[in-house]
């Protein structure tokens, strides 16, 4: 069973499509790398996995269910551009806030081994508004985690982070693939995506360009998507 499927989409800004016609599924367990351009409609779409945002043709189908459906919200981990967690709360107060909202067992424990798996457990008092864009990016990356998703949407988790942090990331993110969980990733740093992905879909001026297995030759270059299948 697929743990999305995406059939016809178009997403419309005004009169401008900023998606067209966008049809393809992605298994459980596999991890998908989005990829495109700025502006290609990457961030849209999303978006609107998250059930952030609604189609304007077409359907979404997230892990059996509807995409805006409290229920199939509650199994995804989103991090996206706007970091999403709040600045007046200390560390510690965030990620034991989510973890509540999540209906978690123990939140403060939960909180700290959060934190401490993400390197921010000497900070863990601190206010968010104090902290670095890395710092933030870091304890973003913890609420996406903290509530056990079974489906991952990161668009550009890299960003911002060190490169010990970058490990960290790609260490969760393995480990969740070894669980079994699904992950669709959006990002411009090709050479970290590719190393985690299963599996390549290229967005190309809002249209799908390419969807297939990722290749040993976009591992060895990964420039090699643009040029076959990205803008002349």
């Amino acid at each position: 069973m697929s743990a999305v499927a995406i059939e016809g989409v178009w997403k419309f800004y005004g009169d401008f499509p900023a998606l067209k016609d966008i049809s393809f599924n992605v298994e459980g367990g596999a991890c998908l790398a989005l990829l495109g351009r700025n502006g290609a409609g990457k961030t849209t779409l999303l978006r609107m996995l998250a059930g952030l945002s609604k189609a304007a043709k077409g359907s979404i189908t997230i892990l059996g269910g509807d995409a805006r459906a409290e229920k199939t919200r509650a199994r995804i981990g989103v991090l996206g551009h706007g970091i999403g967690v709040y600045e007046e709360l200390s560390a510690f107060e965030n990620l034991r806030l989510f973890a509540r909202l999540y209906g978690m067992e123990n939140p403060r424990q939960i909180a700290m081994e959060w934190l401490e798996r993400t390197g921010l457990d000497r900070v863990s008092d601190g206010l968010v508004r104090e902290f670095s864009r890395g710092m933030r990016q870091r304890l973003a990356v913890a609420r996406a985690f903290l509530h056990n998703p079974s489906l991952l949407l990161l668009d550009e988790p890299f960003t911002a982070l060190d490169d010990r942090a970058i490990a960290v990331l790609q260490g969760l993110l393995k480990g969740a693939l070894a669980e079994g969980r699904t992950i669709i990733m959006s990002t411009h740093q090709l050479r970290e995506a590719l190393e985690l992905a299963t599996d390549v879909a290229l967005i190309n001026r809002g249209k799908l360009a390419f969807r297939g297995e990722r290749s040993r030759e976009m591992l060895e270059d990964p420039g090699w998507l643009y040029r076959h299948y990205g803008e002349a």
